[in-house]
This record gives C-alpha cells, sequence and structure tokens, in this order.
C-alpha cells in the first residue's frame, strides 16, 4: 500500500483527497504547513507527496528543493505556464492545477508511482553504491567502474566530478537544471562554477568512456543535464 503526504492548510480540500485517496487504496497523512511537512519528512518517507504552494511556515516553493528522491505532485490554483515550468523544472514530478477532476489526479497519481517504481528498479540503491544500467558508483571511494564482469576498468573521480554524477544517477529520468546542478552539489565541493560546470561535465562524460563506450550523460540545450535513458 503506497503512502501519500497531502500537504494542504487548507482542510476542506485535505479531507476530500484524503477520502478519495483512501477510496482507491491509498494510506495518507496530513501536514498543515510545510514546515510541519519538513518535521514529518526528517524520520519518515511516503511514497508520494501531494503539495499545495501557498503555505503557512515554509512555502510549497521553499519546500520543493528540500524533498528528496520522492515524486512530488503540484496541487495549487496558479494556473500561469511560468509557474508550472518552474516547479517542474525545479523538482516537481508533475503539477496539476485547482479545482480539479478526480479521476484526472488518480491518474497522475498512478503514473506518478509508476515511474518512481521504474525508476528505482533502473537505478540501484545500495549502502556505498549507486549503479545505472551497467554504471556503477561506490559512494565511499568516489570510483566509477562498470558491472559487467569482462570489463574491470574503474576510475577515480574528482570531488566536483563525483558530486555531479551522484546527483544525476540519484535523480536519472529527470533534467538537472544548471542552476540546481551548482545549489546542489555545493553542499560537497566549492570547486565549480556556471562557467566551469560544461569544463568538469566534459571530463566527466571522457572518464566515463574509458570505462564504457556508452555517452551516459545527456545535454538538454538551454536547460542543463541528464542520464541518458536509453544506451547509445
Amino acid at each position: 500500500m503506497s503512502t501519500i503526504l497531502i500537504v494542504d492548510d487548507d482542510i476542506y480540500i485535505g479531507d476530500m483527497l484524503e477520502e478519495i485517496l483512501a477510496e482507491e487504496g491509498y494510506k495518507t497523512t496530513r501536514a498543515y504547513s510545510g514546515t510541519e511537512a519538513l518535521m514529518y519528512l526528517s524520520s519518515n518517507h511516503p511514497d508520494l507527496i501531494l503539495l499545495d504552494l501557498m503555505l503557512p511556515g515554509l512555502s510549497g516553493e521553499e519546500l520543493l528543493p528540500l524533498i528528496q528522491e520522492i515524486p512530488v505532485i503540484v496541487v495549487s490554483a496558479k494556473a500561469e505556464v511560468s509557474d508550472k515550468v518552474d516547479l517542474l523544472l525545479g523538482g516537481a514530478s508533475d503539477y496539476i492545477t485547482k479545482p480539479f477532476h478526480t479521476r484526472e489526479l488518480l491518474a497522475r497519481i498512478a503514473v506518478c508511482l509508476r515511474t518512481h517504481a521504474q525508476n528505482t528498479e533502473q537505478t540501484g540503491y545500495t549502502p556505498g553504491r549507486i549503479t545505472f544500467h551497467r554504471l556503477v558508483l561506490d559512494t565511499d571511494a568516489h570510483i566509477v567502474s562498470s558491472s559487467e564482469a569482462d570489463k574491470s576498468a574503474s576510475v577515480k573521480l574528482t570531488q566536483t566530478e563525483y558530486a555531479i554524477l551522484k546527483l544525476l544517477m540519484e535523480n536519472p529520468s529527470q533534467v538537472i537544471p544548471k542552476s540546481r546542478i551548482l545549489d546542489k552539489i555545493s553542499e560537497d565541493t566549492q570547486d565549480c562554477t556556471e562557467s566551469s560546470l560544461k569544463v568538469h561535465i566534459s571530463n566527466l562524460r571522457k572518464k566515463l568512456k574509458t570505462i564504457d563506450e556508452n555517452d551516459y550523460i545527456e545535454s538538454v540545450w538551454g536547460i542543463g543535464f541528464k542520464m541518458r535513458e536509453e544506451e547509445s
């Protein structure tokens, strides 16, 4: 049974969502502010989050970048295309505008959960290791290698290269904007600026090609980078 966190300070809408989801067999939990949601997420890991934007405490826009490895569907009255684009590029998995049709919301939830499950299956998480297709990233030694038995080559990554690859491999289906890459990896390294990011990506691609002929990192023009879903 999937658990869905409803983050909305509107009691009527929250009650309605809780009833709809319960009828579909989902387990639900509630948070009435961005701050309360963040506290809940510090010790819990729901399968999906329905996130309103206009919240007391932390707003939905402020909370979204703090959510890791959980699909988020923004449920908001904001209908401007620019708002939707910014939030989708900022990490949201989907966006639905209030008022919404129940069947559409349930369909989006089902698709989101299915896609996340497929990505989790595709990208392996074990202590000290992240895998994507044949790539294996050792998170302790900062070494990347191939899972193929006949390919024993491995390469040591710089701190910046490791931070970039780890972020991309943890979010394999998402296009990560350049600004978000710089923001996220700043926790691990200060040795990356907007002007040097392309150089670090280029060096990382070259290193990956020494252990596997595939070009795993895809450039999305004008936006950022992502892991290539199909091997070349």
